[in-house]
């Protein structure tokens, strides 16, 4: 095995991502706003591209700024993370297509999965497309490359930095 230098990764950032995800989304079901959905969808794969948090100015200038949420810097690896958000990108651009092209059950469903799948990561410190990046990386697809933190369980968050 080989030794991995971790990054320092601020882990509110990625969750004030996953509950502007979260409560947007919920917006946009009650509401029946497929537009708003599919600004989801654009942000979070803007995000992807910039690799950064979609929602990365929503923590610098409204949950920092009033004390929401405070940093909490890790030792981490930032592409899982990546990963995770362009995965939920795609699901959110097939959820918001299908709802455009007549299949709203189908469409919401997927919205519905990326918003359960941001509540376990934001409440439960569990990130799903972080665990198939590194289980992707275990088949050695190229691309695939890092390893969870030492004495980590593939996409749990990992424990308070030194």
């Amino acid at each position: 095995m080989t030794t991995q230098v971790l990054q320092k990764v601020d882990h509110a950032a990625l969750k004030a991502n996953q509950l502007t995800i979260i409560a947007l989304n919920i917006l946009a079901f009650v509401f029946n706003l497929p537009i708003l959905a599919a600004f989801v969808a654009i942000v979070m794969t803007l995000g992807s591209a910039l690799k950064l948090p979609g929602f990365i100015l929503l923590y610098r200038y409204f949950y920092k700024p009033l004390g929401l949420l405070k940093p909490d810097i890790l030792d981490d690896n930032p592409e899982p993370h990546r990963f995770a958000q362009f995965l939920g990108a795609l699901f959110m651009i097939a959820g918001v297509a299908s709802v455009y092209l007549g299949a709203p059950a189908l469409g919401w469903g997927l919205v519905w999965l990326v918003v359960a799948l941001a509540a376990l990561n934001a409440f439960g410190g569990f990130c799903v497309g972080c665990a198939v990046y590194y289980w992707l990386a275990r088949f050695n697809l190229p691309g695939f490359t890092k390893t969870p933190p030492a004495g980590i369980f593939p996409g749990v968050k990992p424990k308070v930095s030194a």
